[in-house]
């Protein structure tokens, strides 16, 4: 008997889950979608600000040089040639 009860919870717990992720989902999805927007929004808000004179076709501009401290070690190590063998 005992058995039997639990897997009637387990079931009747699953299908409750599953009923309620049908009604609350499209009010969570829609909440994270008006979210997303609002953050799009204010992003190219800000993009817009920097786009402050109008740049004629082909004309290049630069907004940041990068960082020229990137070297490069010359102390790698041997380099040994080797031939395939079949």
């Amino acid at each position: 008997m005992g058995l039997l009860r639990t897997i009637l919870i387990i079931l009747l717990v699953y299908y409750g889950v599953k009923i309620l992720t049908r009604i609350f989902a499209p009010i969570l999805m829609k909440s994270l979608v008006k979210k997303a927007e609002k953050r799009f929004g204010q992003q190219f808000g800000n993009q817009q600000s920097y786009q402050q004179t109008p740049k004629q076709e082909g004309e290049i501009s630069i907004d940041k040089i990068p960082d020229q401290q990137k070297s490069s070690n010359k102390k790698v190590g041997e380099y040994v040639d080797f031939e395939e063998i079949d």
